[in-house]
């Protein structure tokens, strides 16, 4: 991956607390122009710094009350993209894992109640090829979400 400089950084940390901030009022705060700033994002994003753009959107107000976190273990580890592929197909998923530790795979879920979270176990997970077991976590309150910190200096 390409080296990003100071000037990167400083427009990561800013475009990081307000990824709607106009590109004028990012250039002003830098003490350049809004074409550099541009042409800075531009490059970020083709170099893989940069990987995405979209509003988070609260589960809740689409009635997903339930925030789940399922650990899965598979027959065998090399079944892991098989498995992956299956779970493609399951919009409730928001994130997948392969992971060391207890369990082959951990997946975050968002459910509407308790009676989709068990369909969704027992109906679509447990009957995917290569799934032995599962074991669900409940989230009860999220406390923290956050990305990672741009440090500005050099390191």
């Amino acid at each position: 991956m390409d080296k990003i400089d100071r000037l990167d950084k400083k427009i990561l940390s800013i475009l990081s607390k307000n990824a709607r901030i106009p590109f004028k009022d990012v250039a002003e705060e830098c003490g350049v122009s809004r074409a550099a700033i541009h042409q800075r994002v531009q490059k970020l994003i083709e170099i893989g710094v940069i990987t995405g753009s979209s509003f988070d959107v609260n589960p809740k107000s689409l009635g997903y009350n339930t925030c789940t976190y399922i650990g899965i273990n598979l027959e065998r580890g090399s079944m892991y993209r098989k498995v992956v592929e299956h779970l493609e197909h399951i919009d409730e998923i928001v994130e997948c894992h392969y992971t060391t530790g207890p369990y082959t795979m951990l997946i975050k879920v968002y459910a509407k109640d308790n009676e989709q979270l068990m369909d969704l176990l027992n109906n679509q997970l447990q009957g995917i090829p290569g799934v032995v077991s599962t074991e669900t976590l409940i989230s009860l309150e999220q406390s923290i979400k956050r990305g990672l910190p741009i440090k500005q200096q050099e390191e």
